[in-house]
């Protein structure tokens, strides 16, 4: 292993370690905050911390500036301006689909725990094959083993023996579904964009200001509550948001695209972990053995093929 493709893996286990933990600071906002409150402020620093990041990378295209501005002379008016419709437009659609999964996620970890979330909230990665099929795209084998994986670990790890499921772990169930839509729609628009941070800044924008919005028709706002859930809020809105994302974008330059989203998978194991360290949360034996068998359904699906790729992730 070369050392750039050594330095990209370890910044994306270092992802994986933000976004898992930040499940933990979500958890704790919630005993100041409400839920529309803590996501406002919380994609409105993710936001905020993209700004330099995006004059950053623009600087260091700085080279490159004479041959897009000859090319931006070739390029008609409306051309450019539809482009930047485009944008806007992904922007927004982004930002809503956002909204709904971070906000189901939110509501969810008011009933039940960090680790459970996040496996449950990783479960997109196998939910992602399974929407496909709307768009006509064939997930492979390895896929629907990983489907059946994940639908036995979720079962042992929120299902009772009487059939039925909390509140909580059904809310962020939901909220797995927006994340797997989320990334389909990001991968559609995709090719059509050449700054994806700016695309990002744009979907933490739209997210803060419908969030701000429903938090002051539905919540009550507290600067005592806000100011005792700071750090969970700088931590998932600085570190989750705009640091993680960073750290995603430069680390999976310089690695595997298949390595990658293992690497980024086990933002559900030190969920879990961190859980359980931080928050003292325990599991039972059966609930455990539902992580262990979700873990291997997301590492199953994520599984290269050398004759095509069976899985869309």
């Amino acid at each position: 292993m070369n050392r750039e493709k050594l330095i990209g893996n370890l910044l994306l286990l270092f992802t994986s370690i933000i976004w898992g933990s930040a499940f933990v600071a979500q958890r704790v906002g919630m005993d100041f905050v409400d839920p529309f409150t803590f996501n406002g402020a919380r994609f409105a620093l993710s936001a905020l911390v993209l700004i330099p990041v995006m004059v950053i990378m623009r600087s260091r295209n700085g080279k490159n500036r004479q041959i897009e501005q000859a090319q931006e002379k070739e390029t008609s008016k409306a051309e450019i301006a539809e482009q930047k419709k485009f944008m806007i437009r992904a922007g927004m659609i982004c930002g809503s689909i956002l909204f709904c999964g971070s906000t189901l996620q939110q509501f969810g970890l008011v009933f039940t725990t960090a680790g459970k979330a996040g496996f449950i909230t990783a479960l997109y990665i196998l939910l992602v094959p399974i929407f496909s099929l709307v768009i006509k795209h064939r997930p492979g084998l390895k896929c629907w083993i990983g489907v059946a994986f994940g639908a036995t670990g979720l079962y042992l790890l929120c299902i009772t023996e009487s059939f039925t499921i909390a509140p909580g772990d059904l809310i962020v169930l939901v909220g797995a579904g927006f994340w797997a839509l989320h990334l389909l729609v990001i991968d559609s628009f995709l090719p059509r964009i050449s700054d994806a941070i700016k695309l990002s800044f744009l979907q933490f924008a739209v997210c803060a200001v419908f969030s701000l919005i429903a938090a002051v028709i539905f919540e009550e706002i507290s600067m005592k509550g806000l100011m005792q859930a700071a750090i969970p809020i700088l931590y998932a809105g600085v570190l989750s948001g705009g640091v993680g994302f960073t750290l995603q974008i430069v680390g999976q330059r310089h690695t595997n695209p298949t390595v990658a989203s293992l690497l980024l998978s086990m933002e559900a194991v030190f969920g879990a972990v961190f859980g359980f360290l931080i928050l003292r949360e325990i599991m039972t034996q059966r609930e455990l053995m539902g992580c262990v068998l979700m873990f291997c359904a997301i590492i199953i699906s994520q599984l290269p093929d050398k004759k095509k790729p069976e899985c869309i992730s």
